[in-house]
C-alpha cells in the first residue's frame, strides 16, 4: 500500500518505496493495478469535488473499522472497501448518467467497470451491493461489513457520527483532499441529473428531497445546512 497524495495536491508524489512507507498511515490507499485504475477512473471523470470526497469517505471508513478493532486484512478485503468507497458516486458522471437513481447507476457503472479488470463475480456483487446501498440508512448497516463500511465512511465525511476521527486525522486528510464545497457540489450534480431525467427521483430518494428542498425556503439542502454548520464545513 502507499500514499497517492491529494487529488489537487501540489506537494510531490512518492519517489520510491522508502518514502511512501514513511507517508502518514492515515492517508494509505491500496497500491496495485485495479487500485490505481479505480483512482484514475474517478478523478479523470468525477468533478473534483466529488472526486475528493470519494477519497476521503474511503480514509474515514478505514478509520472507523481501526477504531472498531476491525482487523480489514482478517474480515474484509481492504481493497473491496477501496473500491466500493471510491467508486460510490461514480453514479454522478456523464458515463453513469443512465436512467436509475443515481447510487443504482453508480453501482451499474462500477460492476461493468470491475468486472472488465477480471474481479470476481461475488466480489463484484459486493461492491455493487455497497454502492447502491450508500444512502440507505438503516439498511445498509445490517447488510454486512463492506456495505455498512461504505455507507458510514461516506455519512462521516458529510460530519454524521464523526467521533472516531480526531482533529489531527481530519486536519490531515482535509489538506490531501480538500473539500471544495463538497456537499454543495454533489447537490448541485444529483438535483441536475434528476431534473434532466425525472425517473431518476423517484419519491423518497436522496435526489427527490434534494429537489424538494431547493424548490422551498430557505433554498438549501438539509445535507448542506448539516455541512455548514458541522465540524467540517461544507
Amino acid at each position: 500500500m502507499t500514499n497517492h497524495g491529494s487529488l489537487t495536491s501540489t506537494a510531490a508524489p512518492a519517489k520510491a518505496d522508502a518514502e511512501a512507507c514513511t507517508a502518514s498511515d492515515v492517508l494509505v490507499i491500496p497500491d496495485s493495478p485495479l487500485a490505481r485504475d479505480v483512482l484514475d477512473l474517478v478523478t479523470s471523470t468525477e468533478s473534483v469535488a466529488v472526486a475528493n470526497h470519494s477519497v476521503r469517505s474511503w480514509l474515514f471508513a478505514r478509520l472507523l473499522a481501526r477504531h472498531r478493532g476491525i482487523d480489514l486484512d482478517r474480515e474484509l478485503a481492504p481493497e473491496l472497501l477501496f473500491h466500493a468507497c471510491v467508486l460510490h458516486d461514480i453514479g454522478l458522471t456523464d458515463s453513469g448518467d443512465r436512467h436509475q437513481r443515481f447510487e443504482v447507476d453508480g453501482a451499474d457503472l462500477a460492476a461493468e467497470f470491475l468486472t472488465g479488470k477480471g474481479m470476481a463475480a461475488k466480489d463484484v456483487d459486493a461492491v455493487w451491493e455497497a454502492i447502491a446501498l450508500h444512502t440507505s440508512v438503516g439498511i445498509a448497516q445490517r447488510l454486512g461489513l463492506l456495505t455498512e463500511l461504505t455507507h458510514l465512511g461516506s455519512g462521516i465525511d458529510f460530519d454524521l457520527d464523526s467521533a472516531c476521527i480526531t482533529d489531527a486525522q481530519a486536519a490531515e486528510i482535509h489538506r490531501a483532499y480538500p473539500r471544495h464545497s463538497s456537499t454543495t457540489a454533489m447537490a448541485d450534480e444529483i438535483i441536475a441529473q434528476a431534473r434532466r431525467r425525472p425517473e431518476k427521483s423517484l419519491p423518497y430518494t436522496l435526489a427527490a428531497a434534494q429537489i424538494r428542498e431547493r424548490e422551498t425556503p430557505p433554498y438549501t439542502t438539509a445535507l448542506e445546512a448539516s455541512a455548514n454548520a458541522g465540524r467540517w464545513g461544507n
